[in-house]
């Protein structure tokens, strides 16, 4: 399984390290189509180093965003998911998520939210709106 490492550039300032997702060509069109807000969970929006349109950031720790990552390989067909405002994440590691991975889409984006934030519901809230109505749903079973 990846792990997302977040590095942040000095007090809570500069950009965030965040890896950049090397998708397929239909993913990345659909990743660039994602318009997030500016503050998420209260907190404003923070650069990403390398910069790139398929990841996102905000506050301090960063919650973290990227589009067009691979499928989990850790989920199979009956992983449990939490369905959040008609997007379904996977939650990682399942005892103690961290990063959740909306699946079930034609790109999977992947939210890696800190502790300090809970519940992660509310940032999935949040963000699931914008990939919702951005990313279209694979066909009917397909996660």
């Amino acid at each position: 399984m990846a792990v997302l490492v977040l590095t942040l550039a000095g007090c809570g300032e500069g950009a965030v390290k965040v890896p950049v997702p090397d998708p397929d060509a239909a993913s990345d069109r659909l990743c660039a189509g994602l318009r997030l807000p500016e503050r998420v969970h209260g907190q404003a929006a923070r650069d990403t180093s390398p910069e790139s349109p398929l990841t996102a950031a905000w506050g301090s720790p960063a919650i973290a965003l990227r589009c067009g990552v691979p499928r989990p390989p850790s989920m199979r067909p009956d992983a449990q998911l939490v369905t959040i405002n008609g997007v379904n994440w996977f939650p990682q590691p399942p005892d103690r998520p961290v990063t959740y991975t909306a699946v079930g889409l034609q790109a999977y984006v992947e939210v890696t939210v800190p502790a300090k934030y809970a519940p992660a519901g509310d940032v999935l809230i949040e963000l699931g709106d914008s990939i919702r109505v951005t990313i279209p749903p694979k066909p009917e079973g397909q996660l």
